[in-house]
Order: C-alpha cells, then structure tokens, then sequence
C-alpha cells in the first residue's frame, strides 16, 4: 500500500505523456517530410480555372493552407505579403523567383475571396475547391490545423514545413544569388 500513490502516479504521467504525444503527432503534416518531392496539386483559382502547383516550378513556392475563417491564418497574412513584396523577384541562384501557392480550406467561396480582398493577398495562385477539411490537399498532406506551410524549392523537393516567416526569410536568403 505504501506504493500506491506512486503507482497512481506513474499511471497519470503515461497517460498525461501518451495524449501529448498523439496530439503533437496528430497536428504535425506527417506525410512530407523534407528531401522528398511534392506531387503536383491541381485546383480552381478564384475564377474557377484549373490552376496547377506545377505551373510555378522553377520558383522557390510556399504552399500555404490556410482559410478565411482562421484567426492565426489571417494574423500571419501580413508578414506573407512582406515576404512575397521582397523576394518575388529576387534573383536566386537556380530559381526564377519566389511564388505563393494559397490552398485555402474555405467552404464559402464569398468569405473566401472577401479575405483574399481584405487582407491584400496580391499573389495570383490562390486556388480552392471549397471542401473544406475534405479538400484533397489537405487529404493528401494529412493537414489537421491551419495555418500549415511547406516551403518547395525550385525542383518540387520539400526544404521545409510549418516555418515562421522569419525561418522562410531565412531559406530564402540562403537561396539568393550573390
């Protein structure tokens, strides 16, 4: 008996440890790691015209899942812009520039292009087939929170995922010609 407590204890920190563990698993995108390549994604922009991820290869491209209805997505749409505004056309030592690629998880197609408007993404691929969490993007990169990102370089092969703007500031710099 003299043991109990501690047994009850240890019970409560596997426990505590195991949902911890299935939550940063859960919310992580477990199926891009880095060094391997993004397939190509083919979704309508915002005037329903098919627009391929693989129409900006040869550009260092962002692919940002986002929604109009996010909080976090729509506070971080600010640095975006700045990010997108400096290096679009920078000179980079093997791509031609810098691209954002917006798949928005959005099920209102008003809401969505109103947020666009609002928050001034001045990007051309904002693309969405407004299914939401059933988008097959988000399927495809086990995206179960938003914001999420993966940075691809100019080849389609992932060089990060989920980065602050100042980590992409940092690969983009990396990348720069000098």
């Amino acid at each position: 008996m003299k043991y109990r407590n501690l047994i009850i204890a240890g019970i409560v920190l596997a426990c505590i440890a195991f949902i911890g563990y299935y939550f940063y698993d859960y919310y992580k995108i477990p199926d891009s790691p880095e060094g391997n390549y993004v397939t190509d994604i083919v979704y309508p922009d915002v005037n329903g015209n098919p627009l391929p991820l693989s129409s900006l290869k040869g550009n260092i491209v962002l692919i940002d899942f986002w929604a109009g209805w996010c909080g976090p997505c729509r506070y971080l749409s600010p640095q975006l812009v700045t990010l997108y505004k400096e290096y679009h056309q920078s000179k980079f030592k093997t791509a031609k520039g810098f691209e954002i690629y917006s798949v928005s998880l959005d099920v209102n197609r008003d809401y969505w292009l109103h947020a666009i408007e609002q928050d001034g993404l001045i990007w051309k691929s904002h693309v969405s087939d407004l299914r939401g969490w059933s988008s097959d993007a988000a399927e495809r990169f086990g995206i179960r929170s938003i914001p999420a990102s993966i940075l691809v370089d100019e080849n389609g092969k992932i060089i990060g995922k989920n980065l602050t703007p100042a980590e992409i500031e940092d690969k983009l710099k990396a990348r720069l010609s000098q």
